[in-house]
């Protein structure tokens, strides 16, 4: 069966609607009307903005580099289907050989009692998984009476056990993880088929988030709907399965989350936490609620429990307990509820969300599927991040992160609306719930369904933010309005406007001064990345609530020494106009200075969306153009200085950072350095002419005290300025003074 991506469920698919008969009945006409008009008012203003970004971008990048932002933007292209494979043709008669470990990461406990057939599917499912993790799979036969003693006590690779008597499921996985020696323990129902690399994915929840102490499968039927994207337990101890029947394509469905339970089908726990726990508890032999009750008790050591999308698991549900909940070991099902509401009644008055069976609009599944999270944040940026790229892309990933970390909700959108694969994939796997088309037609809609969610918007960028501004008041009045600078770039567009002497130049510097002082006006707060840009603000816009939310960068521990190191490095988008400047200037006027006095060096030019002057450059003598280059890490730790010969910008500098995080000393222009709190001579070396600029290279080259000392000045300034801990000391403040929602426990 294979689920089309960008092809949503039908009346499953509750965010493709923007039409009326998608609202809720009680919006009645004059909601859709109001909604109607904002978005008619967003587009106009939207697509104003776009015509001038296109103008400003044709001048300054040409035509050909113009056409492919629009085409990446505008004809972004669609995800691939994801096939289900569930081995229709497959011979359980077939040789069956399992990977054993030594030393495994994992251990895959199966319990079993009869279902020959389903066990050897499954088995066959979890060799041919190609999974990266070493493991080992342990059978516990639990007193079959058909044919798996002699099928499965001869499979080559699987450790088998069995039971003298039928103990149950419980005591059957509780004695399979006795004998088990990984770090991990995962319980797999034998009714399931993995999808390739779903171990894989389930062990990097605990590699992102450490704080995990139970990460549980995306579960789907084999008609590939979803069965269950993490568990939600309600205040009257009933459970549900979290996107039941719905498409398993579905943004709110695919991304790292918090979660009240993951169903035992397939979930992972640290096999130390599972030991102190005393494993499922046999009050609730011999099964159901076991894994619900497993959840409640991590929780209450201070782990969190996460829902998996990146590990898929095709569950055949009811083929060895049945379905009918009157008979055989599913009547359990009901007794074993009652047992858990009477042991946790007091968390779950108290933290979990009461059941609305009026939900016709899944809003209130919705929002208890998210209830974990103290506080929600919309983030918005012109582009999904591309941390390999540019060093925006770098700063937004971390906010993210930092938001995730600081138990947010977080939602993120582009401009475009468009799924940028493996980039949006990573922020879905770092906790974001990222939207794309179809899912949501337009900004309208969607924040019509969902604005009194949030409890703060943030969006990057002054072109992003003015045309939707009032759209975000009206629809999500309650949340509080962030316009994040990222730079001034009315500060950059003015310095290159001078520079130039160009008067279509200084124009657009003035619509764009015009903006972005007119939006902190009218923001609730104002993000900038220096002290510089903040000083400027706080004297255009007195009493505008303005702060430092700068590049965030973690410092090396022990990079290379002196002796390792030769060449020089510059790195920028040249999307960016400084950026395609400061290279011009590096090499025609500055590099072959260099080479007069230290010949054979080269310089490496790094950076993605190169203009043909830039490729040009790479005709120079000493010149090596490389473009992007995805790691970028092996050539900073084999270059003896960055250089950064801006001669005009704003903002903070991430080729700087970047650098000086990674041991790697700088030599800059006195713009490059602008608000990054570093001393010339100390922390970096500052030159503003070519001949000055080429004698500081020369000089650190030559003098490896100093380069020494700038090493460890550069690593030092980034642990005291730019560290998450510095982000975090300045989000943290700011989050306390948003509405705080139920403390979870």
């Amino acid at each position: 069966m294979t689920a089309q991506d960008g092809a949503p469920g039908g009346d499953d698919a509750p965010d493709r609607e923007d039409g009326p008969a998608a609202l809720p009945a009680a919006t009645g006409p004059l909601g859709w009307a109001r909604r109607q008009l904002e978005y008619l008012r967003f587009r106009v203003l939207e697509n104003a903005a776009l015509a001038r970004r296109g103008m400003h971008s044709l001048r300054n990048r040409g035509l050909l580099p113009t056409w492919r932002i629009v085409r990446g933007r505008v004809f972004a292209r669609r995800l691939a289907p994801h096939r289900l494979e569930l081995y229709p043709g497959l011979d359980p008669a077939a040789d069956l050989h399992l990977p054993r470990a030594d030393a495994p990461r994992a251990s895959i406990v199966v319990p079993v009692h009869n279902q020959l057939a389903l066990t050897l599917h499954c088995l066959h499912a979890i060799a041919r998984s190609g999974d990266h993790a070493a493991f080992e799979v342990l059978l516990v036969d639990d007193a079959s009476t058909d044919d798996t003693p002699s099928r499965l006590s001869r499979v080559a690779g699987l450790r088998y056990f069995r039971t003298p008597d039928n103990l149950g499921f419980i005591a059957a996985c509780n004695l399979g993880a006795a004998q088990a020696r990984g770090e991990v323990l995962v319980f797999l129902n034998n009714d399931t088929i993995v999808q390739p690399r779903w171990l894989d994915g389930l062990l990097a929840t605990f590699d992102r988030f450490p704080d995990t102490g139970l990460a549980g499968s995306k579960l789907v039927y084999p008609d590939g709907r979803l069965q269950e994207a993490g568990g939600i337990v309600y205040a009257d101890g009933q459970p549900a399965n979290y996107g039941r029947f719905q498409d398993p394509l579905d943004p709110r469905f695919n991304f790292v989350r918090q979660a009240d339970y993951c169903s035992g089908a397939a979930l992972a726990i640290p096999r130390a936490l599972f030991e102190a726990l005393d494993g499922f508890d046999v009050h609730f032999s011999p099964a159901y609620f076991e894994d619900t009750d497993l959840a409640m008790r991590v929780r209450a050591r201070g782990l969190k429990v996460r829902y998996q999308p990146g590990s898929v698991v095709v569950h055949l549900e009811g083929a060895t307990s049945g379905t009918d909940p009157r008979r055989g070991i599913k009547a359990y099902q009901a007794s074993n509820m009652l047992k858990f509401r009477e042991r946790w009644q007091a968390v779950l008055r108290k933290v979990h969300p009461a059941p609305d069976l009026l939900d016709l609009h899944g809003l209130a599944a919705d929002l208890a599927a998210r209830h974990r999270y103290r506080r929600h944040v919309l983030v918005m940026d012109s582009y999904t991040p591309t941390p390999d790229r540019d060093s925006g892309s770098v700063r937004m990933v971390e906010l993210l992160g930092l938001l995730v970390g600081a138990d947010c909700g977080v939602v993120f959108m582009s401009q475009a609306l468009v799924h940028d694969g493996r980039y949006t994939s990573d922020l879905q796997q770092r906790g974001v719930e990222v939207w794309w088309r179809p899912w949501i037609r337009g900004l309208a809609g969607w924040l019509h369904r969902h604005g009194g969610r949030f409890d703060a918007i943030v969006v990057s960028r002054h072109y992003v933010l003015s045309p939707i501004l009032p759209m975000l008041r009206a629809l999500a009045p309650e949340a509080k309005i962030v316009f994040d600078t990222v730079d001034l770039h009315f500060l950059r567009e003015d310095r290159e406007a001078e520079r130039s002497g160009d008067p279509a130049a200084r124009r657009t510097a003035a619509r764009t001064r015009a903006s972005e002082l007119s939006l902190v006006r009218a923001v609730d707060t104002t993000w900038v990345v220096s002290s510089v840009e903040q000083d400027l603000l706080r004297e255009l816009v007195p009493g505008a609530d303005v702060r430092i939310v700068s590049n965030i960068h973690s410092a090396g521990d022990s990079p290379p020494g002196f002796d390792a190191r030769r060449d020089l490095v510059f790195v920028g988008s040249y999307r960016h106009p400084p950026n395609v400047d400061a290279a011009r200037w590096m090499v025609t006027d500055i590099l072959p200075r260099v080479r007069e006095q230290l010949p054979g060096t080269e310089l490496h030019l790094v950076g993605a969306d190169a203009t043909p002057s830039v490729l040009a450059l790479a005709n120079h003598p000493g010149v090596r153009f490389l473009g992007h280059v995805p790691e970028l890490e092996p050539l900073l730790d084999r270059c003896l200085a960055s250089v950064a010969p801006l001669r005009f910008g704003a903002g903070i500098k991430g080729k700087i950072n970047q650098s000086l995080a990674r041991g790697l000393p700088v030599v800059a222009t006195s713009c490059a350095v602008e608000g990054m709190f570093l001393r010339d001579g100390e922390d970096v070396l500052v030159a503003d002419d070519a001949q000055s600029f080429a004698n500081a290279i020369v000089r650190l080259a030559r003098d490896r005290a100093l380069w020494e000392r700038l090493q460890g000045a550069g690593l030092d300034n980034t642990r005291r300025h730019f560290s998450p801990d510095s982000a975090r000391n300045v989000l943290l403040p700011w989050l306390q003074g948003l509405r705080l929602r139920g403390r979870v426990a």
